[in-house]
């Protein structure tokens, strides 16, 4: 009869926990909390970079058709410029350890190899262009995600839930979606030369982009982001500049110079040059992962400019591809992903937190640590009113060997 006793309290304990966490997790879910202002922010920051990315496309488009004009490290070449004359005199302004001369004099091997392996990764895709099509770009060039994933878990020790990863999967499926619209409507364009190496090229291209976007997440969240839009533009303009000299000497030359070649490189320019300057701060609001994600919407962007400028071919899928790529992208940012980091953040002087995507996840574990002590209480309290309720010895024992 106790024995029967005995597992009857078990029965009902168990019951009345599985209850209790179902209404704790009832009650934790905050829609406000998920869907909030910041994600708005974010994802609408994030659509602004696809526009400047789809402004790039367009104007160099217009070089390449109407004028005859393909120089990319030329293009690359303004862009640089325009960074080092912008940041580097406000590091120069600095003092102590954020002064230019010191980060030259302390990291300045750093920043060579990370301006190299950033300018390669757009003279890269653009050479693809040249030995692939547009679909396979457009395909293989997802693969900067994946990687950006393995470099953020291996390097930022940022550690993605499974939502994380379904989301990818949703943003590529609209990729897929979009690349198939790009078939129906015989838009397979670009050269056949030797597909294999321009396959390689955009895959070598996209991992550039991964290691450079890394390295910048890394830097504006725990350096400045003047740091590193400063370096880049000058350690940048130094490589393009030799690079533009040896490979595109006679294309430049050939250039038959006018108001609008002069108008559309400005373009550029300035597109690309505002995308660096606010690719960071949006990087640091949210993550390098999260922002390439967003960066997935410029082609929709640059075939919705074509259907007026270049007279394309429209499709509904198109508008279905935005849709996915959107989804996916709110459902990768309203869950926050965590950070592996064994000791707490640091504060500074002012109140603010070095790392603060680390705080973030630190006080919430506290949070999560908290609330099993809370609920370890109530499962006590529960055993003791068991014990008063049946008052029977083995049921008491029993019962306080099970908390």
């Amino acid at each position: 009869m106790a024995t029967e006793q005995t597992q009857q309290v078990f029965r009902d304990l168990d019951s009345d926990n599985r209850n209790n966490s179902c209404l704790n997790t009832m009650r934790k879910f905050n829609l406000h909390q998920h869907f909030t202002w910041q994600l708005a922010k974010t994802l609408a920051m994030g659509q602004g970079l696809a526009a400047l990315i789809c402004g790039t496309a367009i104007t160099s488009q217009y070089l390449a058709t109407d004028f005859h004009v393909n120089t990319p490290m030329l293009q690359s070449f303004l862009n640089y410029v325009l960074l080092c004359v912008t940041y580097i005199p406000v590091l120069v302004c600095r003092k102590g350890d954020e002064n230019v001369l010191q980060i030259l004099k302390s990291r300045w091997w750093k920043y060579v190899l990370l301006a190299l392996v950033d300018v390669e990764a757009n003279y890269t895709v653009v050479k693809a262009y040249q030995y692939t099509t547009l679909t396979s770009v457009q395909l293989l060039d997802c693969f900067v995600v994946p990687v950006l994933m393995v470099l953020s878990w291996w390097i930022l020790k940022t550690r993605f839930r499974p939502v994380h990863y379904a989301a990818v999967c949703i943003c590529v499926l609209g990729v897929g979606t979009m690349v198939g619209a790009d078939l129906m409507a015989g838009r397979d364009q670009g050269s056949t030369a030797n597909i294999l190496l321009g396959d390689g090229l955009v895959l070598l291209s996209a991992s550039m982009y991964a290691v450079s976007n890394v390295c910048q997440e890394y830097t504006v969240k725990n350096l400045s982001r003047e740091e590193f839009l400063g370096m880049v533009g000058l350690f940048g303009t130094v490589i393009s500049t030799l690079q533009m000299v040896i490979l595109e000497r006679n294309d430049i030359a050939a250039i038959q110079w006018n108001w609008k070649v002069g108008l559309l490189f400005c373009g550029f320019a300035l597109c690309l040059y505002t995308l660096y300057s606010c690719m960071s701060i949006v990087i640091k609001l949210s993550s390098a992962t999260s922002v390439n994600l967003s960066l997935l919407t410029a082609d929709l962007f640059s075939l919705f400019f074509g259907f007026v400028l270049f007279h394309y071919t429209f499709s509904g899928l198109y508008l279905v591809s935005l849709v996915v790529i959107i989804i996916g992208s709110i459902m990768f940012n309203a869950v926050p992903t965590r950070t592996n980091l064994a000791d707490p953040p640091s504060v500074c002087e002012e109140g603010f937190c070095e790392n603060p995507v680390a705080t973030q996840n630190y006080f919430t574990n506290q949070e999560e640590e908290l609330d099993a002590q809370e609920k370890t209480n109530v499962s006590g309290k529960t055993c003791e009113f068991k014990e008063q309720t049946y008052q029977n010895d083995d049921v008491a024992v029993a019962c306080s060997t099970k908390m």
